[in-house]
């Protein structure tokens, strides 16, 4: 039987997503420090083996190991110009893994400075910059785009108009890192959830979301009503999504260290869940474990 497009399978019910791609390259001995986007040219072995751990697992869909895949990012590592060859390759690779029945999402994480005044960062260059990245995931056969972990509002605006630029019909999810702000959640920037929202909304985007941050497994479920019940109130016809780390990091010997079970991620899954998010993955911390456990208690409800 011929596999909905994505944007139907998002109407559909649940629709699991995976969970952490760079701890589990560092399980399989990539050096810390590496470029972990360059591993798809390296070792793309690799990447697909955590790719099929994943779907394995239960995840419908499988995002790129292309987070820092920006021209930005990559000039860090030495490698400014391999946007084109390392997304495109990530994409083929988590395609090799999904097939014809799973979905690709192509990661696009923040460049890692500021745009002016803050930094040096022009607004039009990074437009361009997320654009030759869209549009090398596009190439190599993505089934939508994430736009991830972004702190600064000016950031996900243009990040969300470069890759709408590119990508013709194909759906568009973007997501912040919110943490506790008192009684409410803030990005690392002061980025409320409600102007979050309000800016973002009338950009065209298919679903809105969170990943990340450093909140508590119970402060996750209290940020997913939040977000439920804000959009809802706009009245915008979008998803919403949510890719919890494994609770918050602990610092032992200078390492952040989730030590949140399976189990304890899954129960929380199963409160988003019922606050009304329908698509859910895992961020840092998060393992093919925490997946498959969220993938029992999500679709065998007790």
């Amino acid at each position: 039987m011929a596999r909905a497009n994505l944007r139907d399978k998002m109407k559909q019910g649940l629709l699991l997503l995976d969970g952490a791609m760079g701890t589990q390259l560092s399980a399989r001995a990539i050096e810390p420090g590496k470029c972990h986007d360059y591993t798809n040219i390296e070792s793309p072995e690799t990447v697909l083996d955590v790719h099929h751990a994943y779907l394995e697992a239960g995840s419908d869909a499988v995002i790129t190991n292309t987070f820092g895949a920006n021209k930005y990012a990559l000039a860090r590592h030495g490698l400014p110009d391999e946007v084109a060859r390392i997304n495109t390759a990530g994409t083929q690779i988590a395609r090799r893994a999904a097939g014809e029945q799973k979905y690709v999402l192509g990661d696009i994480g923040p460049c890692g400075d500021f745009l002016e005044p803050l930094g040096m960062v022009k607004p039009d260059e990074l437009r361009q910059a997320f654009a030759a990245q869209a549009k090398a995931l596009i190439e190599g056969g993505v089934d939508g785009i994430i736009i991830e972990t972004m702190t600064a509002l000016d950031e996900i605006v243009i990040a969300i108009e470069a890759a709408k630029s590119v990508c013709g019909d194909l759906p568009v999810f973007a997501s912040m890192a919110f943490d506790r702000a008192g009684e409410t959640f803030k990005t690392m920037m002061g980025v409320g959830v409600e102007d979050f929202i309000t800016t973002v909304l009338p950009l065209g985007i298919d679903a809105i979301g969170f990943n990340c941050g450093t909140a508590s497994l119970d402060e996750y479920v209290e940020l997913s009503g939040k977000l439920v019940s804000l959009v809802k109130a706009s009245g915008a016809d979008v998803a919403v999504f949510a890719e919890p780390n494994a609770g918050k990091p602990e610092l032992i010997d200078g390492d952040a260290v989730y030590s949140v079970t399976a189990e304890d991620f899954a129960e929380a899954v199963k409160k988003i869940h019922a606050a009304g998010i329908n698509i859910i993955g895992g961020c840092c911390g998060t393992t093919p474990n925490h997946i498959a456990a969220a993938a029992r208690r999500l679709r065998n409800p007790d």
